[in-house]
């Protein structure tokens, strides 16, 4: 089946096969490796992107639905050789450790300060709560996107 998805601004147009899931579309034929692929059961949230601007875990979209769709992965958040507000929280406050849960962390932290910029601990807490993360404990996430709140906050 032929499908045109952008990616990070950019058109891909590819012949898939109606059971591929977006995360091996995006992983196996783009090689955009950003996304990682976990539990397969859509428990972790590694997989998480954004399609149309609205985080999802790419292990449960079919590539065919996002047909004609915009797709945002960890790799589009990088504009002009600048890291995203989110990124650079991450960065500074120790957002991440072995790093597996980091990409589906910063893709959702994003869509949560683009719809609401000054997000508290509790509102940070329920936006992530559909991804594991099996090192930090959460407390340096949620430090990390406060950061980047406040960043974006002083510009």
């Amino acid at each position: 089946m032929r499908v045109s998805v952008t990616v990070n601004g950019e058109n891909f147009v590819r012949d898939v096969e109606p059971r591929l899931l977006l995360v091996h579309f995006l992983r196996d034929e783009l090689r955009l490796t950003g996304t990682h692929w976990g539990c397969d059961t859509s428990n972790c949230g590694v997989c998480v992107v954004q399609l149309d601007g609205v985080p999802v875990k790419s292990c449960t979209v079919l590539t065919v639905m996002a047909d004609g769709h915009e797709v945002t992965t960890v790799e589009g958040l990088e504009k002009d050789g600048e890291l995203d507000p989110v990124q650079e929280g991450f960065v500074q406050c120790h957002g991440l450790q072995c790093g597996f849960c980091t990409p589906g962390m910063l893709m959702t932290a994003r869509w949560l300060l683009d719809r609401n910029p000054d997000p508290d601990e509790g509102e940070i807490r329920e936006a992530i709560s559909g991804q594991l993360c099996r090192c930090t404990g959460y407390e340096n996430i949620v430090r990390s996107v406060r950061w980047a709140a406040e960043k974006e906050a002083s510009v």
